[in-house]
């Protein structure tokens, strides 16, 4: 079984026991969509989804969360809404001769924000991520915080895909928005010097200012800290106080 595969049915499960009574609707609908039902059978799920599940969360145990991680490292659908769930199974089963990232792009463009959120949040679960790359910048581009976050937070795809450009301006855009950085998968891993630069010449803009710097930032430069383009950087910031050197330990 494939991890995609694995996934669909994690999420068929997940929402078919929160909503037992709608189990022949959704494996229905599923099983019409999976042998090749137009597209106006897709968006007609979609657009029931809420109305038929309601919205409420996923009810998911601790082993429903490592199920989830086991299908794909890093995936976590805490938070995930029973809608959402379904929306984001329901594209993965659906087959078509358009190009995903095609019909990706169709729905994106007609969803509310709680669709598009959604749609973001299946991102680890898609085929063909390599052809994702202008959906997903049109998502990160969002002035919508939550939207930003349903690809920033507990989602895997941006530690496995993004470049080391893509992957640093994400960082520093959910500093500039407000959003934390510790649900961020591979904030560790993704560590890089040019990050790095980055980040001290960010809190340096903002002890200018006058205006506090998050201890989170520093998880990404702390395997830096030595490198000469901000050790000094680092050590005057100390000297003045505006840093407490053990948040680099």
């Amino acid at each position: 079984m494939t991890m995609s595969n694995t996934a669909e049915s994690l999420l068929r499960n997940w929402i078919v026991e929160q909503a037992p009574e709608q189990a022949t609707w959704v494996d229905g609908s599923l099983d019409a969509l999976a042998q090749g039902a137009p597209d106006r059978d897709l968006y007609i799920f979609l657009g029931y989804a809420p109305r038929k599940l309601g919205k409420a969360d996923l009810n998911l145990t601790d082993d429903d969360l490592a199920d989830a991680n086991a299908a794909k490292p890093g995936w976590s659908p805490k938070g995930w809404s029973i809608d959402g769930a379904a929306r984001v199974l329901a594209l993965l089963t659906a087959t078509s001769n358009r190009p995903f990232a095609e019909r990706f792009k169709d729905l994106r463009r007609t969803s509310d924000v709680s669709e598009m959120i959604a749609l973001y949040r299946g991102l680890p679960l898609y085929p063909d991520p390599e052809t994702m790359d202008f959906e997903v910048g049109e998502g990160l581009r969002s002035n919508i915080r939550a939207v930003f976050e349903a690809i920033a937070h507990h989602n895997p795809f941006p530690r496995d895909n993004f470049d080391e450009h893509r992957w640093n301006h994400m960082i520093l855009k959910a500093l500039f928005v407000g959003s934390t950085l510790a649900p961020i998968v591979g904030l560790r891993d993704r560590a890089n010097p040019e990050l790095a630069r980055i980040l001290v010449d960010y809190a340096q803009e903002r002890w200018a200012a006058g205006r506090p710097v998050t201890d989170e930032l520093w998880i990404s430069v702390r395997p830096f800290k030595d490198d000469p383009a901000i050790a000094d950087q680092l050590s005057e910031a100390v000297g003045k106080g505006y840093l407490n050197k053990e948040v680099l330990l």
